[in-house]
């Protein structure tokens, strides 16, 4: 049976997909603990009756409690939690300790003909760079702290550094006070350690690159001189292969 809500409960939201025809038609984010929101939105949904839902995430407790409402209200779950419930090779030593959220990511690249090897980039309460390999085989990543994340640990562990939000665009370089400066060190970690897993992938794997970022692309500014200075995700031609890119911001 297909499912008629998928759930993907991450560190920070609960995402809900409404599924028809085959696809997503719908998603919303909502609070991780809120009954009464999860029964508003099954209105707003207008789904009524019994329903299919296909649950999975990287935080146990908030999961455990979504399943045990769907339960109460008489619909079936079905919980994705290994990896072998999958449809994907992993060739990692324990498949079971990647995150299911990477592993469901790798599915969707994978999904209807897909043209492969592609590099997944997932931003979130962390970001995670994976690779799928051009035989649809899930060759694991890197693992790196968000943008919210690494913003609230130099505010917490330090005594005078401020909260600070990124803005869209960034301030330029260099920054003019402690709060740009944070911004952009903080745009810039993100951007530059994606950046190094894409060069280790191609360089081990000798695939050329086409990427497209939206919040996890390398920052692009200008100069306090008003000199124009962008810096753009590499893109590297040679003939072989193309690695595609999928990037999914939560």
């Amino acid at each position: 049976m297909i499912p008629t809500i998928v759930v993907d409960i991450g560190n920070t939201r609960v995402k809900w997909g409404k599924c028809a025809g085959g696809g997503l038609v719908a998603s919303v984010s909502l609070p991780p603990n809120d009954a009464e929101a999860w029964d508003t939105q099954l209105q707003e949904w207008t789904l009524a009756g019994k329903q299919l839902w296909a649950v999975c995430g990287v935080h146990p407790e908030r999961r455990e409690r979504l399943v045990s409402w769907i339960r109460q209200r008489q619909d079936e779950v079905v919980v994705i939690d290994r990896a072998d419930q999958l449809p994907l090779r992993v060739a990692l030593e324990h498949p079971d300790r990647v995150g299911i959220d990477r592993l469901v990511d790798a599915v969707a690249a994978c999904a209807n003909g897909a043209k492969l090897p592609a590099v997944i980039i997932d931003a979130g309460s962390a970001v995670t760079v994976d690779w799928v390999d051009a035989d649809g085989v899930f060759r694991g990543g890197a693992i790196f702290p968000g943008l919210q994340l690494m913003a609230k640990a130099l505010h917490e562990h330090t005594a005078l550094l401020p909260l600070v939000e990124l803005t869209d665009p960034l301030p330029p370089l260099p920054g003019s006070s402690t709060t740009e400066a944070m911004q952009l060190g903080i745009a810039h970690a993100v951007a530059g350690a994606r950046d190094q897993r894409d060069l280790a992938v191609e360089s081990s794997h000798d695939a050329s690159y086409s990427l497209g970022m939206s919040n996890v692309s390398a920052p692009s500014h200008e100069t306090r001189t008003g000199a124009p200075t962008a810096r753009s995700s590499p893109s590297r031609r040679d003939g072989r292969r193309t690695v595609r890119v999928h990037c999914a911001l939560r």
